[in-house]
C-alpha cells in the first residue's frame, strides 16, 4: 500500500475529497496510490493538503530495500532472474558430479538453449568448470604419490562427494534465499 493512501485512509479522506482539498487531479492521486513517486509540485501541493511532511509520501528506503519477489523473478542490478530455471541448471550438474568435465557441459547447453545468461547461472557454471579442473590436479596428485588404492579410491570418493554437497547447498540456499552460498570471486564466463 503507498504512503499516500495509508495517510488518506488515516484521515478519513476519499480520493475524491483529497483531490479537492488539494486541487491535484483524482487521476493523478490515483497513480500515486498505485506506485508512482509524486515529485515536485505534487509533492508539497498533497503533503500541504494533508499537513504532513513531504518525507511522509515518500517511500521509506528500509521498506524499499526489503521488497523482494519471490522465487520466479527477482530484479537486481538490472538483472531478471528465474530462479526456477536456476535452480535446475544447479541441479543439472548432480548427475554428472562424479565425472569432472562432464560436470559443467549440461549447466552451459541448458544456459544457452533457454538463453539464462545472469550472474548467478555464470557462477554456477564457473564453480563447476573450478571443480574440474581442480579435482582431477587432486586425483592426480593423490596417484602419483603411491599411497596405495585405497587412497586413490577414497580422494575420488571425497571429491565427488564434495561436488554433490556444493551442488545441494547451492540450491537450498537459492530455495531459501535466492543467492549462492558456495561461489567464486571471478567467472569464467
Amino acid at each position: 500500500m503507498s504512503e499516500l493512501k495509508k495517510i488518506r485512509e488515516k484521515k478519513n479522506l476519499t480520493q475524491e475529497e483529497l483531490a479537492g482539498k488539494s486541487g491535484i487531479s483524482v487521476r493523478t492521486i490515483q497513480r500515486i496510490e498505485a506506485g508512482t513517486e509524486p515529485k515536485g509540485y505534487t509533492l508539497k501541493t498533497l503533503a500541504a493538503a494533508l499537513d504532513i511532511a513531504e518525507k511522509d509520501l515518500l517511500i521509506p528506503e528500509t521498506l524499499a530495500e526489503d521488497n523482494v519477489v519471490e522465487e520466479v523473478i527477482a530484479v537486481e542490478n538490472k538483472e531478471v532472474y528465474n530462479f526456477t530455471l536456476i535452480k535446475i541448471i544447479n541441479i543439472s550438474s548432480l548427475p554428472f558430479s562424479w565425472f569432472p568435465i562432464a560436470n559443467f557441459l549440461v549447466p552451459i547447453i541448458i544456459m544457452l538453449f533457454t538463453k539464462e545468461k545472469n550472474s548467478i547461472v555464470k557462477q554456477i557454471i564457473s564453480l563447476q568448470i573450478f571443480l574440474a579442473v581442480i579435482c582431477p590436479i587432486i586425483f592426480m596428485i593423490v596417484a602419483f604419490l603411491k599411497l596405495g588404492k585405497e587412497s586413490v579410491l577414497l580422494t575420488m570418493i571425497v571429491l565427488t562427494l564434495t561436488n554433490i554437497f556444493i551442488i545441494l547447498r547451492n540450491a537450498y540456499e537459492l530455495d531459501k534465499k535466492n543467492s549462492l552460498y558456495f561461489k567464486l570471486n571471478f567467472s569464467f564466463l
